[in-house]
C-alpha cells in the first residue's frame, strides 16, 4: 500500500513514512493510492468475530508489511483489551429500524479511544525502530487530547503536546487532560478557538526544519492512521445487523470530518452504505456545503457540543480529493482560495457526486436539549450533546436506503453533565475509575495564539526532557 497527497505535490509514501509525518510535505493529507476492497464473503465472515479481530482485518491492508502480522495482531488485541464493554462497540436498539452505536466504552469515554489506543502502540513501535525521540502534537476540541494522552503517557522517548482552546471545552474534558500525571505529558491552553489550535499545529508541520529537529508527529485525524483505525467500527456494526445483505445509513456527529470520513472509507472498501449523514451543531460549515456547494468559514460559536465547534474541517480535504477525480492540483487551488479569501465553491458535477452518498443537517441548541430529553423519555437512556445532535439529524432526515439507520454515540453523557441534567433533570455519574476527577490537581500552561510561541515551548520542553534522561 502506498499513499498519495491530496494536493498532488509530494512523492508517494509508505505507511511508516506517513505515520510519523502526519501532513504530506506539500501541506496535503495522505490517502491510499487505491482503496482495498472486501468481497461479500469476506464481509460476511466478519460476523461474530471479536472486535479486535475485525479491526485487525480492516487495518491490515493499510498497514501492509510495515508491521509483521503477528505484531499487528498483538497490538490490536492490547488496544481494545481494556474497554469497559465486552463487545467493545455495542449496539443499542432504539426502534424497529434505528440503532445507537456506543463508542464511549474506552478509557477516556469517547470514540477517539478506538483509534488512539492503537495509534499509541504504532507510535511506540516506530520510535523504537527509528531511534531518537518523537514529539506527538495534537489540537483538540475536547476528546482527542485526553485519548492521545492516555494512549501515549509513559512511552519511552515520546513527548505528547496537546493544545486545547482555553475555556472552550467542558470541565470533564479539560480535567481528563490536565489531571494526568506524567513527565512526557504537556498540556497547553491556547487563547482562541479549536480552529486556531489546528492552524498552529498545521503551521508547525509546514515548518520542515522545526518538524525534523523535534521529531514532530501528528495525533490529530490529519494522520491517516487515525482514520484507518476508525473504519473498523462501521464494519463491526454493519455485520452485526446483517451486512452485506442489507444496506445502512450512518448518522455521524462530526466537526473535523474524520469520523464520517472513516464511514466513507468503509463504503469505498465495499460496505453497503447507502447514506452518510453529517450531523453538526450551529457551526454549520459542512451543512452549508452539502446544501449549496459553497464552503466558507464563519465565526466559531460556542455550544454545548464543543467538540463540533469547528469552522475548518481538515479531513474534508480528503473527500474533496475523490470528488474532484483525485486531481491534486485542483484541491491545492481550493485550499489556497480558502486561506486567501475564507472560502470556495465547487462545481456542480463535484457537488452532485458527493451528494450521492452524503446528506447533512445543522442542529441548534434548543433542538439538542430536546433530543437529549427525547432519548431519556422514549428510550430511558442518557446521551451526550454530540450524540443528541446525531439523534436530532436522524429524526429530521429520511434514510437514503431501506436498511437500518445507525447513529454514532460519540461520548459518554457524564462528560457533559450540565447539559444532560438541564434536559432531563438527571445528572449522569462518571464511571467509578473517574469518580475523583474533580478532586485531582490540574497541570497546564497557557500560551497565546501564536505558532512561534508554541514552537518555542515545544523546543524547550523537548530539550529539558532530553537533559533529564541523559542524567538519569
Amino acid at each position: 500500500m502506498r499513499y498519495v497527497s491530496t494536493r498532488g505535490g509530494a512523492p508517494p509514501a509508505s505507511f511508516d513514512e506517513l505515520l510519523l509525518a502526519g501532513l504530506a510535505p506539500d501541506g496535503g493529507l495522505y490517502v491510499p493510492d487505491e482503496w482495498p476492497r472486501l468481497g461479500e464473503e469476506e464481509i460476511r465472515a466478519l460476523a461474530g468475530l471479536p472486535y479486535a479481530e475485525v479491526a485487525r482485518r480492516i487495518v491490515a491492508p493499510y498497514v501492509g508489511d510495515a508491521v509483521p502480522s503477528g505484531n499487528l495482531e498483538r497490538m490490536v488485541s492490547e488496544a481494545y483489551a481494556g474497554f469497559d464493554a465486552a463487545a467493545v462497540a455495542p449496539l443499542r436498539q432504539l426502534s424497529a429500524d434505528r440503532w445507537l452505536l456506543e463508542l464511549f466504552h474506552g478509557p477516556t469515554l469517547s470514540f477517539k479511544d478506538y483509534a488512539l489506543q492503537l495509534l499509541g502502540r504504532l507510535f511506540g513501535r516506530s520510535r523504537v525502530l527509528r531511534g531518537g525521540r518523537i514529539a506527538i502534537v495534537g489540537a483538540t476540541s475536547g476528546d482527542t487530547g485526553s485519548a492521545a494522552i492516555e494512549a501515549c503517557r509513559g512511552l519511552e522517548g515520546v513527548d505528547a503536546f496537546v493544545l486545547h482552546p482555553k475555556g472552550r471545552v467542558s470541565e470533564v474534558q479539560r480535567r481528563q487532560m490536565t489531571t494526568v500525571v506524567g513527565p512526557n505529558v504537556h498540556n497547553v491552553a491556547l487563547a482562541g478557538t479549536f480552529d486556531d489550535c489546528q492552524a498552529v499545529v498545521k503551521a508547525m508541520f509546514n515548518d520542515r526544519p522545526f518538524r525534523e529537529s523535534v521529531g514532530l508527529t501528528a495525533v490529530n485525524s490529519i494522520n491517516w492512521a487515525r482514520v484507518m483505525a476508525q473504519i473498523a467500527y462501521y464494519f463491526h456494526a454493519a455485520v452485526a445487523l446483517g451486512a452485506p445483505d442489507r444496506e445502512f445509513t450512518f448518522v455521524v456527529p462530526t466537526g473535523n470530518f474524520g469520523d464520517v470520513y472513516a464511514g466513507y472509507a468503509a463504503h469505498r472498501m465495499g460496505l453497503p452504505v447507502s447514506g452518510l449523514v453529517v450531523a453538526t451543531n450551529r457551526n454549520d460549515i459542512l451543512a452549508r456545503f452539502f446544501r449549496s456547494a459553497g464552503y466558507r468559514k464563519d465565526d466559531v460559536r460556542p455550544t454545548m457540543s464543543p467538540s463540533m465547534d469547528i469552522q475548518v474541517s481538515s479531513n474534508f480535504e480528503r473527500l474533496l480529493f475523490d470528488g474532484l477525480g483525485r486531481d491534486g492540483a485542483a484541491v491545492a487551488a481550493l485550499m489556497s482560495e480558502l486561506d486567501s479569501s475564507g472560502g470556495f465553491r465547487v462545481d456542480d458535477a463535484c457537488h452532485a457526486e458527493l451528494r450521492r452518498l452524503f446528506d447533512a443537517r445543522a442542529v441548534g441548541e434548543d433542538e439538542t436539549l430536546s433530543s437529549i430529553a427525547a432519548a431519556w423519555r422514549e428510550n430511558g437512556i442518557l446521551i451526550d450533546p454530540h450524540t443528541a445532535v446525531g439523534m436530532a439529524a436522524a429524526r429530521a432526515l429520511p434514510p437514503r436506503g431501506k436498511g437500518p439507520v445507525v447513529v454514532l454515540a460519540t461520548a459518554h453523557p457524564a462528560k457533559f453533565p450540565d447539559a444532560v441534567e438541564k434536559a432531563t433533570g438527571v445528572r449522569p455519574a462518571l464511571p467509578p475509575r473517574l469518580s475523583d476527577l474533580y478532586d485531582r490537581a490540574e497541570r497546564f500552561d497557557e500560551l497565546p495564539n501564536d505558532a512561534g510561541a508554541v514552537r518555542d515551548y515545544i523546543r524547550s520542553r523537548v530539550s529539558a526532557r532530553q537533559a533529564e534522561e541523559a542524567t538519569s
